[in-house]
Parts: structure tokens; C-alpha cells; sequence
């Protein structure tokens, strides 16, 4: 125990008083005469006896009544275990978290206000000397700086929900970087959070002793979310008329279970899907949306449920287009069998033109998804290099050999997308033996998956040399082990290859059943899907294939039917355009993405779903995160229990005892008294 004015202890002497009175008794005696004096004697001793113990408690009470009161002036104290110190020329750096997760409530309303209610103490704990940053998971330039107490509060009231979800670790970075040059006093570091598991990542926060850190955490009446995690499609590709099957993953992170939630689709405003899903406790599912594309186009969707308190996560947007046609060209060698130009031409659904060997537009590739090398007996350097830039930007490409190939040149092209060269060409006759049916290209062309299935017979075909390491994905085997139709990944785009010439002299491919749906499905996936969804604060640049721009292009981004527009930067490298968005779209939903008058697609933003798992850290877990990064100086406080501030005051100051003692002189006095009044003799 010390003392903040230890100076008064002198003012124990005055004990010396009661003493002094008591041993000397300077009370007078007064004379009483007696009728009777038979007991005198007997009565003097009894209450001399009693009123001697009376005395002795009189003084000891009196002597304890003047220790405490001098001690109180003294002010006791404990010293606190660490040197953390409230006083002037201080800097309180306070992340204050305003994420979703903090609309949650408690019995002080929602954790958001809980939580600035908890930095007003803090501030107010403060001279008004000291030096304040208030940070958020906005990560503002102005927030950057070092304010007084009146500005720190009113930055303190603008506070609001915010999109924005950091790690403590990134926000603890921040915060040294705003107060590095601070070196009048002590450097304290607050974090006010829910301290979600999602987000408290404490054990990474890289040691400094010469700072103190403060963990406040703010507890929710309960952790119960159910939301839309994410959705896919269980096919890559939509087509117009065709049955889709979206999936839809929901999570449940509660200990409660819910039954017949309305799971809700609509696509361009109009209900497509409805289905009903049951879930168990800390549990998530999979609900299958069963509906048909009856339009071409940009198709804007959204996905719904019901939940409280926590909503922003109840929705879920998504975008994708649907194709009225797919562009398709086919190079053409001297000798190159028709059947290819016939299966293409006659189909509306793709937009098919062809162009001589010899007479190569190189301008109209990117116009194109699907590029088909259709047994072209040279292949030019020139060509290889723009087929590899095709490829890079998404497109795909068959090689189809020609009879008399030139197999160097061939060579060179298979290097140049990491596939295995022509090593020769072999004669003896053979047939495919089996069909890659997890493949796209077969994934739904057969109901049954017959082992003794009639399939292509081949009597001449090109081996290729097996390089130790290619993206291979064979497609279609020949009985020796051989390929036939391979794939090949590269960059953004596929490379397939055909063994063997469309020639009836060479195999029966063209005529066989499986040929139209493999060609089809080639250049239905040469289709680019682009992303279904983008995360707001995580996705900041959106990629764009294809589309050529120039510095006088315009791209907006608009909400429909909502005047909100942004004009995002971008920037041009080969065919791909990237879209630079910088923090500018803070709200979920569909958006339609416009470059000059032109609308190119829909583009859809979504929260992101950290938040919305609400599962926290104990105290407990805290300190055990903050051991393993070897924090000196830590402490978390528990506001529950009692004012931050004082909490504060008793780590600075210690635990102070200056009220007790005057408790206890009060109370000495108290016993003097009620021993004066009522105790006779």
C-alpha cells in the first residue's frame, strides 16, 4: 500500500489526545451523599470495574476514528500492476468497430451505441491535453489523424453501420501508423468490438512494449444468424429455354434450429423459384432452385429469406448473361472436310463464318469465342501468336490436323500452348475406347453410362510425344491408350486437340453419334460466364474480356431504376479492360455496367459474409490470442462489471482506498457515540 500525500501521517500524533484524556481523566468529581452507606463499597468496585471497560472502548474507538481520518487525507492506495497512466500529454488511439455485426443488441440497445457510449467514457477519462484517434473499419484518410476531446467526440456522433469489415490486426496497424511520431507520453491502443472470431485475429498483432492495448469487448444477448452464404450453378453455362439448377448454401450459425424458412428467386423483378428449407443448429444446407430462362440478355436475380435481428445478409444478388447467339469461326485448310461448316451453318443458335488459309482477318478473332483450325495444312508464326492472345483473353480453339500437315509448324503450336508435340503418325487401325463423361463436354449428353458403347472407329491418327507435365484432360482414349480428343488448359482459355483428320479414309468421327454433341458443347463453353457476384470491400477491380476502349470511353456504373451512378477508372491491357472500383460502391445490389450508350452486362455486389457469423471470443480466448503474439502490456476490460473509466482510473492509479477509511472514521465515531449514550457506569 502507498500513499498520494504521505505527508499527512504526522496528523497520527493527534491519537496522543484521546490518550492523554484517558490517562489523566481531568473530569471533576462530584459529591453525592448517601443515607445508607451499608453496599457503598460493594458498588464502588462493580462500577469501577464496568466503567473502565467502557472507557478503554471509548478511547480505542477514538484512537481508530483519527488513524482513518488521517488516512483518508493520505489517500491510500494500491499500486496497479502496470505503468499505464492517464494523465497529461497521453494519446488514446480507439477502434471502434461499426461493422454489421454490431446491429446486434444488448440490454444497453444495439452494440454500436453500447460501444461509443463505452469511447465517451474513455475520452472523458482523459485530461483534455491528451490527443484522441478514432478509427472505424472505414479506414477514412481523415481518421489518420490526432484530435482533441471535443473533436473526437463529435467525430465520435457521425459514427454509423458501415459495410467495411477489417481484421484488429490491420486496424492495430493503422493505428501505430497515426501515432508513430508521438513521443510526449504514453501511447494506449483501444479496440471496442464484439470481437468476432472472424475478425479478432489478436495473435498476429507484431509486439511493442511502448504500447499499452486495451481489449473492450461488447456482448450480445445472443449469437443467432441465419443467411445466404453464396450460389452457384450446378452447369457453367445458361442457355435460353434450358432447365438451370441453381444451388443456394445457407448457414445457420445459432444454437437454435430452423424449420420451413421460404427460400425466394426472382430474376428482372419476377419470381422464378420458391423453396422451403428446415435447418438443424450450427448446421448449413444446400437448396437446389429448379427454373428456366425464357429471355436473352443481362438477367438480374436475387435471392431472399427471412431472419432477425440481423437482415443485411437476408439477400443475396447475382447477375449472368444469356446468349442469343455464339460467334464461331472456322480457318479452313485446301482439303478440309465440310462436316464442320455443315453442323455449325445450319444451327440459328450459332453465328458461324469461315475464312481461307490463305486470307486471315487476325482483327475479327476477338469477335469470335470459338476459333476452329479445320485441317489448315500450314500454321504461319503470326498465326500462332494470335491464337495464343486469343486464348489469354478467354477464347477457345480446336486444331483439327490436316492429311498432309506441316508437323513443324504444328509443333510449334502445341509448344506454345504446353501441349504434347506430333511425334509421327500411326496406321493401325483402332477405335475409342472410352469417353471422359465428367468432362464438360459429356457431362449431359448421356443419361446411362454404358461400359459397351459403339464409339468411332480410327484407322489412321497423329501419336503425340507424353510430356512429363501438361494440363492434359483427355476427353476421348483410343483403345491403345492413345488420345484422341484431348483439352488443354491456357491462361483464361481452352486448347483442344483432335488426333486425326474429318477424313472417311482417316476415321468415322464426323458420322458418328457423340461428334454433334461434342462440337456443340466445345463452342457452347467457349462462352466467358464471368463472375455471378463481386464482394463489396474485397472485389475492387472488376475484369472485363474482351472489350475494347479508348481514353475517351465513358464506363458508368448504374443501379436500375435508382439515379445512383458511378463513373469507376479503368485500365487497358491487350483486349483486357479492368475496372478500378476504389471503395465506390458501399450497397449491395444488381447494377448494369455502361460503357458510353452501351450496356455490356449486369454487374451484382454483395456484403460480405464475415460478418455474419456472430460466434465471439471469450475473455478468455482473447488472453490466449494475445499470449501467443507475446503482448507485454495488454488488458481486457470487462464493462459489465463496472465503468470503463474506473477501470481505467484503478489500472493508472491503482486501487484507491481514501473512501474506505472515511467509512470506517464515520463508523468509529458512530461506535463512540452509541458507547457514550447508552453504555451507564
Amino acid at each position: 500500500m502507498k500513499f498520494v500525500y504521505p505527508e499527512f501521517l504526522v496528523a497520527l500524533s493527534a491519537i496522543l489526545i484521546p490518550i492523554i484524556i484517558h490517562l489523566f481523566n481531568f473530569r471533576r468529581f462530584k459529591k453525592v451523599y448517601f443515607s445508607n452507606i451499608q453496599f457503598l463499597k460493594e458498588v464502588q468496585i462493580q462500577t469501577q470495574s464496568r466503567s473502565r471497560v467502557k472507557h478503554w472502548l471509548v478511547l480505542l474507538s477514538r484512537i481508530l476514528a483519527i488513524t482513518c481520518l488521517v488516512l483518508a487525507f493520505a489517500q491510500p492506495y494500491f499500486p496497479a500492476a502496470s505503468n499505464t497512466s492517464v494523465s497529461a500529454n497521453n494519446v488514446a488511439s480507439i477502434f471502434l468497430d461499426n461493422s454489421f455485426s454490431m446491429n446486434a443488441t444488448n440490454d444497453n440497445g444495439t452494440l454500436l451505441d453500447d460501444a461509443k457510449n463505452k469511447a465517451r467514457e474513455l475520452a472523458k477519462s482523459y485530461k483534455s491535453s491528451d490527443r484522441f484517434q478514432l478509427i472505424t473499419n472505414d479506414f477514412e484518410g481523415r481518421q489518420q489523424r490526432l484530435v482533441n476531446k471535443e473533436e473526437f467526440l463529435e467525430l465520435l456522433d457521425e459514427v454509423e453501420i458501415s459495410p467495411a469489415s477489417k481484421n484488429l490486426a490491420d486496424a492495430y496497424s493503422r493505428q501505430k501508423e497515426a501515432v508513430k511520431d508521438f513521443t510526449e507520453g504514453n501511447r494506449n491502443f483501444y479496440f471496442i468490438s464484439d470481437f468476432q472470431e472472424s475478425i479478432s485475429d489478436v495473435s498476429n498483432f507484431t509486439p511493442d512494449s511502448s504500447n499499452s492495448l486495451f481489449f473492450i469487448p461488447i456482448i450480445a444477448n445472443q449469437e443467432n444468424n441465419l443467411y445466404i452464404d453464396s450460389c452457384w450453378f450446378k452447369a457453367p453455362i445458361r442457355q435460353l429455354n434450358q432447365p438451370e439448377e441453381l444451388i443456394v448454401r445457407i448457414k445457420n450459425v445459432s444454437a437454435e434450429s430452423y424449420d420451413n424458412i421460404p427460400v425466394k428467386l426472382k430474376v428482372n423483378g419476377e419470381q422464378k423459384a420458391l423453396a422451403s428449407l428446415s435447418i438443424g443448429a450450427d448446421e448449413y444446407k444446400d437448396v437446389v432452385m429448379s427454373y428456366t430462362n425464357a429471355n436473352t440478355g443481362i438477367q438480374l436475380a436475387e435471392l431472399s429469406i427471412t431472419d432477425y435481428p440481423i437482415t443485411y445478409d437476408d439477400v443475396f444478388y447475382f447477375s449472368y448473361n444469356v446468349a442469343s447467339q455464339i460467334p464461331v469461326l472456322s480457318i479452313q485448310g485446301k482439303n478440309a472436310s465440310q462436316s464442320v461448316n455443315s453442323l455449325y451453318s445450319s444451327d440459328t443458335y450459332f453465328k458461324f463464318h469461315t475464312f481461307n488459309e490463305n486470307n486471315i482477318n487476325y482483327s475479327t478473332f476477338s469477335d469470335n469465342l470459338f476459333i476452329i483450325l479445320n485441317e489448315v495444312e500450314n500454321l504461319s508464326s503470326g498465326l500462332v501468336q494470335e491464337l495464343l492472345r486469343f486464348a489469354e483473353n478467354g477464347g477457345s480453339i480446336l486444331t483439327i490436323p490436316a492429311k498432309k500437315a506441316d508437323i513443324n509448324g504444328y509443333n510449334e503450336l502445341l509448344l506454345a500452348f504446353g501441349a504434347n508435340t506430333i511425334s509421327g503418325i500411326d496406321s493401325v487401325p483402332t477405335k475409342v475406347s472410352r469417353i471422359a463423361y465428367e468432362s464438360d463436354i459429356f457431362a449431359n449428353v448421356f443419361q446411362d453410362k454404358k461400359e459397351n458403347i459403339d464409339l468411332p472407329q480410327v484407322n489412321k491418327y497423329y501419336s503425340f510425344a507424353q510430356a512429363t507435365r501438361t494440363t492434359e484432360e483427355r476427353i476421348l482414349t483410343l483403345a491403345n491408350g492413345a488420345s484422341f480428343l484431348s483439352r488443354y488448359s491456357y491462361e483464361k482459355g481452352s486448347f483442344y486437340v483432335l488426333s486425326s483428320p474429318l477424313k472417311k479414309d482417316f476415321n468415322n468421327f464426323s458420322r458418328h453419334a457423340i461428334f454433334v454433341p461434342a462440337m456443340y458443347n466445345m463452342a457452347l463453353f467457349s462462352q466467358s460466364t464471368g463472375k455471378l457476384f463481386y464482394t463489396i470491400g474485397k472485389d475492387e477491380i472488376v475484369e472485363l474480356p474482351k472489350v475494347a476502349v479508348t481514353a475517351e470511353n465513358i464506363f458508368k456504373i448504374k443501379a436500375p431504376n435508382s439515379e445512383l451512378e458511378i463513373i469507376p477508372g479503368f485500365r487497358s491491357s491487350g483486349s483486357i479492360t479492368q475496372l478500378m472500383m476504389q471503395g465506390q460502391i458501399n450497397t449491395s445490389g444488381n447494377y448494369l455496367l455502361i460503357l458510353d450508350t452501351d450496356t455490356l452486362s449486369g454487374l451484382s455486389f454483395n456484403f460480405d459474409r464475415k460478418e455474419s457469423d456472430l460466434t465471439a471470443m471469450q475473455t478468455s480466448d482473447i488472453e490466449k490470442e494475445a499470449e501467443k503474439a507475446g503482448l507485454e502490456s495488454y488488458k481486457v476490460l470487462n464493462s459489465q462489471v463496472k465503468g470503463i473509466d474506473a477501470q481505467l482510473s484503478d489500472l493508472s492509479q491503482g486501487t484507491k482506498l481514501w473512501k474506505l477509511f472515511i467509512l470506517l472514521a464515520l463508523l468509529f465515531l458512530a461506535i463512540e457515540i452509541l458507547l457514550l449514550k447508552f453504555w451507564k457506569g
